[in-house]
């Protein structure tokens, strides 16, 4: 812990850990994560905000001061400041919102803290009444002040009381005139922090260069967050470069100096790009932290601050990730945190009452009880997660696995060896939701498939993965029974890849890709065409179920019901008729396997909407694929104590410094030609 910087006879020297801030934008679909209006008159918060007698240990609030009845909600002409607001006359805004409440009760765990001081700068008569959540959603008020004359008003707030949850936030309300707030500040003895560090970026980017160039810009003019940065790293694995357009980049490479540095590599997947930046960043020594980011995300700056800070105060090293937001619908929230389930090893949610996609706009922060309980995680998406340094250093960079399952392994790694993850409150960033993709079809398959057998192989604490096998055996069932030879085709390559072992992974980290690729030109399904009417038309002699709905197989004749239609699928001749028209035209949300079983044939919409393919029926790719599937399933459940073994051993090699090092210098940059300089 630093040296302290008071006397016994002085007061603590405050640290800025959260500041109330506004949007960067005047957007009316991200207002609501900000700043509210309340119904406190209808009874929408549970009549959380009367103002009667005050609690034990509250400032009594004068009779005369009644909160005024609320207006229509808040007026974008209100939202002009980074860092102030006016409340209108005979108003009231709530700042018990995502990014201005305060997560009270993950710095009662994580951190030493446990008093905190609120310090909020006015003008104007008005209200400030200082509200806590608790872990259930229940709303409290605290403490209740009528401010009568410009200045700062400070509040000492305990933590002791929120061991599993709770926020605490602010709400203002005026009088007969406007209401200042000049800005808000939430503070702690400085000395409680065990460090004060800086931040380098590692931000990953392949073609993307509109948004890399928005999120270097968004950082060259955030001065509180340059304050914060040593290096932001891009690392550039695309084939459209950012060094291919000099007119938007050299204003920014000037204005930042050194503090921005673009490394040009081969496509090596969000893994080569991530390590390649934390490597960089934990070999030049001067950072405490990397974030690691996504290139196509919106960042709120502020984040990235509050990141730093919490970790600086966390009691040991801990990985700070930011939650993801739509991109395409602000106000929703991906999710609140992840844990890997250890028996499936798949990534579920940590708190059974939590719910993906959650939309702020229509469920606020104060009426919603499950985002109050605190949310324990064993990870952070690599979207945006600080991680210090230190780790890196002890247990390396990420596995050699391309995409997919990267940040999950790494984080149970980090937890295993006493890095813990945090996902942060109030820290967000605004990513493209893969709500309406579908990557497990399609090239993409291989490495879910891939790796998530190899993170069982490494952290699953039971017997022959758990149900890992086993769900892996029933995938493949039902990517043949929907005619998906192609996803089935990626899938049983990366089952014999596993079983090749751990040696492989970085001498075909940049090669693995092209051949997957390589193989869509063999599988009808993997073709695609962008209208429904460049394919024959639609017809079937006979619609299956007598044209009645597709319902799924109930549970008790599941087993039964596999085996038929699988029998059908491997014996039953296609219908000579499917091969010459599709026998439906069926929507991507519909494309169950249990529906597309029934047909020999069908035209079956991407999930983005954007391409339909011809799927047709194979029995003889049927029959060698489930062979094919079965063997690998079989040997994959003989040798998991021996593979286990295997991986375990080798997973420090693999993700060592000096192992990275080989595959940076074995994947560098293609060299352009003369015709694919800089662009206009």
């Amino acid at each position: 812990m630093p040296e302290r910087t008071t006397t016994p006879d002085s007061p603590p020297v405050q640290r800025l850990l959260q500041r109330l801030i506004l949007p960067r934008e005047l957007s009316p679909d991200v207002v609501q994560l900000y700043i509210e209006r309340d119904n406190a008159r209808s009874g929408a918060t549970g009549g959380a905000f009367s103002l009667g007698g005050p609690q034990e240990g509250e400032e009594p609030a004068p009779a005369a001061a009644p909160p005024p009845v609320p207006r229509k909600g808040v007026r974008l002409s209100e939202l002009d400041q980074r860092h102030a607001v006016g409340i209108p006359a005979r108003s009231m805004r709530s700042f018990g919102t995502y990014f201005n409440a305060f997560p009270a009760s993950y710095w009662r765990r994580w951190t030493p803290v446990r008093t905190i001081r609120l310090t909020v700068t006015t003008s104007g008569p008005g209200h400030l009444v200082i509200m806590r959540s608790t872990a259930r959603g229940t709303l409290q008020r605290h403490l209740s002040r009528t401010v009568t004359e410009a200045g700062e008003q400070v509040f000492e707030l305990p933590l002791t009381a929120f061991g599993d949850g709770g926020w605490y936030w602010f709400d203002a309300y005026a009088g007969e005139e406007d209401f200042l707030i000049h800005g808000a500040e939430w503070t702690a003895d400085a000395d409680l922090a065990r460090t004060t560090g800086s931040f380098s970026i590692s931000m990953t980017t392949m073609n993307k260069v509109d948004y890399c160039l928005e999120n270097i810009r968004t950082i060259a003019e955030d001065p509180a967050l340059r304050a914060l940065l040593d290096v932001m790293y891009v690392i550039d694995q695309g084939s459209d470069r950012l060094s291919d357009h000099p007119e938007e980049l050299a204003p920014l490479q000037e204005r930042l100096g050194g503090q921005l540095r673009l490394l040009e590599q081969g496509n090596i997947g969000g893994s080569g790009g991530f390590s390649r930046g934390m490597y960089e960043a934990a070999t030049a020594g001067s950072s405490t932290y990397v974030v690691n980011c996504d290139d196509d995300i919106v960042l709120e700056p502020e984040s990235l601050i509050r990141m730093t800070v919490f970790a600086d105060f966390a009691t040991t090293p801990t990985l700070v990730g930011a939650h993801m937001f739509d991109l395409n619908n602000r106000c929703v929230l991906h999710t609140f945190g992840e844990v890997v389930d250890p028996w499936r090893t798949q990534p579920t949610l940590p708190d059974h009452g939590a719910s993906l996609g959650h939309d702020f706009a229509r469920s606020p922060l104060r009426s919603t009880p499950w985002l109050h309980r605190r949310a324990d995680v064993d990870y952070n998406g690599w979207w945006s997660c600080l991680i210090p340094t230190e780790t890196v250093r002890a247990i390396g960079l990420s596995l050699p696995v391309f995409i997919k399952w990267d940040d999950a392994e790494y984080g149970l790694r980090a937890k295993k060896a006493g890095y813990p993850t945090v996902s942060l409150p109030g820290a967000g960033v605004w990513h493209m939701s893969w709500v309406d993709k579908d990557d497990l079809v399609g090239w993409q398959a291989y490495f879910h498939e891939r790796n998530r057998i190899i993170t069982a192989l490494l952290h699953s604490p039971y017997e022959r993965g758990g149900r890992v096998v086993r769900e892996s055996q029933s995938a493949d069932i039902k990517h043949l029974l929907s005619m998906q030879y192609y996803t089935e085709a990626g899938r049983l390559l990366a089952q014999r890849d596993v079983l090749a072992g751990p040696d492989v992974l970085h001498p075909t980290i940049g090669t693995k890709l092209p051949e997957i690729r390589a193989m869509a030109a063999e599988f009808d399904d993997a073709a695609a065409k962008k209208d429904p009417d460049q394919y024959p038309g639609v017809h079937i002699d006979k619609p299956p179920r007598k044209g009645r709905p597709f319902t799924p197989p109930r549970a008790a004749v599941l087993p039964l019901w596999t085996a038929k239609n699988l029998a059908k699928q491997l014996l039953k001749r296609p219908a000579a008729s499917a091969a010459r028209n599709p026998q439906a035209a069926i929507a991507h949300i519909d494309a169950k396997w249990w529906r597309l079983s029934a047909y020999d044939s069908a035209l079956v919409s991407n999930a983005e909407g954007t391409q339909v393919s011809w799927y047709r029926r194979d029995p003889q790719q049927v029959r060698e694929m489930l062979g094919d599937g079965l063997r690998a399933h079989l040997e994959l459940h003989r040798r998991w104590p021996e593979l286990q073994r295997q991986y375990r051993e080798a997973a420090h090699r693999i993700t060592a410094f000096s192992a990275w090092e080989e595959t940076f210098a074995a994947n560098p940059a293609p060299e352009r030609g003369p015709a694919e300089g800089a662009r206009s």
